[in-house]
This record gives structure tokens, C-alpha cells and sequence, in this order.
């Protein structure tokens, strides 16, 4: 049985299990995907403290091998569920495992369009994340895909960098605040394109430019851009955990920045979490909080 299981190989999950090592406690770690989580979509960071610039990728490694230097198991595995009592059973595909404690920490994936080619050009013009990437397109051609709080905020970042910036909303009206749409409109580098879908991708193994459809009259054309960024929602991975913990309305762990949970030992640390800010610094102070309550919890009288 292990002191601490952590759930999710991000930068979250892996900070957690980096802080528990630290405190002495036994950790596994277990990640379905990738070690590292959506940073190592970013071919350049320039936003972690301590790098003046790294790949996701290099980021994403050092975390790595920081945690299994410390003494942490990792494996990759899908977890199933997790069974709730005084010793947490963690279920994967293939086996089980007992702990005192459990942090979730899978994070939220960003919600794609669904095209064809779409995943081998992320982080080959198409990006999420303005604050990130958003420097690399200085004096640039970008569209922003979404008509939401997110995605206005990207956009009026982007139009103090980019020469150009496009809204593509697939609605006949922009849903974000009117405070950002005043913003937005004020901008003279932006075109909001309403009633409109992106279709399809130009390029191969580089994001060109988008083919663009108006759901009204069926209209197609062509836009040639640098760079895309799509901001369309997230998707949070936590259905597997929906009856141990409660959800909100959109499938984030309803928790605080105490990173705790109703259910006694079982935490929460990252973008699976409710919070407003989601950045890979705020992912690992979620995973240093989740990890020192956890042991708290376990180092307690009620756990033996």
C-alpha cells in the first residue's frame, strides 16, 4: 500500500508527487497519456519562472525526472475509478491499488473542432493559450476561434501584439461579456466574422491559414494566417471520479484553493479543479497544496 497516489502526470500531479517524496511519503504517480499534460504541446515557454526559455517537452522531462529522483513509482495507466473508505483502491485497466490518500490531478483538456489534421498541428500554428504563445505571432496574421469570455480576452491580447486578428464565431452574436465586446470592436487591427464555422485546415505540417464556411448562406472561403487559437471551452477529466467527489455543472472537482475535497483523503490539484486561472504556475501550486494537505491527513491521529 502506498502513502499517496496521484492521478495525473501533469505539471500538477507531478508537483504533488514531488512534494510528498519530499515529506517522506510513499508515491505513486499514474498518467493515461502524457507525462507533462497539455505544456508539451508548447514548442517554446517563456512563462516558468527560473527558464529564460524550454520546449514543453524539456519542461515536462525535468519534472519527470525530478520526481523519480526522488523516489516516486510512475506508471502509465488509465484509472477507472477509485473506491472511497479509510484505504483508497485506485482502479486501472489491469490492476489495483491501495493508498491512505489520493490526489486527482488530470487536469482539462481544451476542446479541438474535430477536423482532420487538427492534432498534428497543435503547437504548429494552432495554439490555446494567447498569455503562452501569443508573442511568437508579434506583427502577424491570427484568428482566434470562439465567441466567449476566453475568447475575447485571447483576442484583445492578441491585437496589441498581432498585425491582424480575426474572431471566427460560429453564432450570429458574440456570448462574452459586453465589456469585452466593447474592447474588442474598439480595436482597429480585429474583424469579427459571425455565422461562421471553420471548415477545414490549410496546410500540412504547418498551420497556413483555415477554409471558413457561413452557416447561413453556405458560403466558403479561404484565410490565410500564421497562427490559430482556439478557444472553445475545455473538457475536465474527471467522470471517472463523479461518485467520490462532487462535480460542478460543467465537470470541474468542486474544490478551493485548499485543494480539498468532501470526501476525507481525496484531494484535488489542477485544471480539474474549479479555479479562474489555469497556467502551469498555478497547476503546481495546486499540486504543493494538495500534496502538504494530503500529508497532513495521513500524518493525522485518524489514519493509522
Amino acid at each position: 500500500m502506498y502513502d499517496i497516489i496521484v492521478i495525473g502526470g501533469g505539471p500538477a500531479g507531478l508537483t504533488a508527487a514531488l512534494y510528498a517524496c519530499r515529506a517522506n511519503k510513499s508515491v505513486l504517480l499514474l498518467e493515461k497519456e502524457t507525462f507533462g499534460g497539455q505544456i508539451t504541446f508548447s514548442p517554446k515557454v517563456e512563462n516558468i519562472p527560473g527558464f529564460v526559455s524550454l520546449t514543453g517537452n524539456e519542461f515536462a522531462e525535468k519534472l519527470v525526472e525530478q520526481v523519480l529522483e526522488q523516489g516516486a513509482d510512475v506508471d502509465s495507466a488509465e484509472v477507472l475509478s477509485v473506491k472511497d473508505g479509510e484505504v483508497k483502491t485506485v482502479v486501472t485497466e489491469d490492476d489495483e491499488y491501495q493508498a491512505k490518500a489520493v490526489i486527482i490531478a488530470t487536469g482539462a483538456k481544451h476542446r479541438l473542432l474535430g477536423l482532420d489534421n487538427e492534432e498534428n498541428l497543435i503547437g504548429e500554428g494552432i495554439s490555446f493559450c494567447a498569455v503562452c504563445d501569443g508573442a511568437f505571432y508579434k506583427d502577424k496574421t491570427v484568428a482566434v476561434v470562439g465567441g466567449g469570455n476566453s475568447a475575447l480576452q485571447e483576442a484583445i491580447l492578441l491585437s496589441d501584439l498581432a498585425k491582424k486578428v480575426y474572431v471566427i464565431q460560429n453564432l450570429d452574436f458574440l456570448t462574452g461579456e459586453k465589456k469585452l465586446c466593447d474592447q474588442l470592436y474598439a480595436k482597429e487591427n480585429t474583424e469579427v466574422i459571425l455565422g461562421t464555422v471553420v471548415e477545414s485546415y490549410v496546410g500540412d505540417s504547418e498551420l497556413k491559414g483555415v477554409v471558413v464556411k457561413n452557416t447561413a448562406s453556405g458560403e466558403t472561403k479561404e484565410i490565410a494566417l500564421d497562427g490559430l487559437f482556439l478557444a472553445v471551452g475545455l473538457v475536465p477529466q474527471n467522470e471517472a471520479f463523479a461518485d467520490v467527489i462532487n462535480l460542478d455543472e460543467r465537470g470541474y472537482v468542486a474544490a478551493d484553493e485548499s485543494c480539498t475535497t468532501e470526501s476525507k483523503g481525496i484531494f484535488v490539484a489542477g485544471d480539474c479543479r474549479s479555479k479562474r486561472i489555469r497556467q502551469v504556475t498555478t497547476a503546481a501550486a495546486d499540486g504543493a497544496v494538495a500534496a502538504l494537505a494530503a500529508c497532513d491527513y495521513i500524518d493525522s491521529d485518524s489514519i493509522k
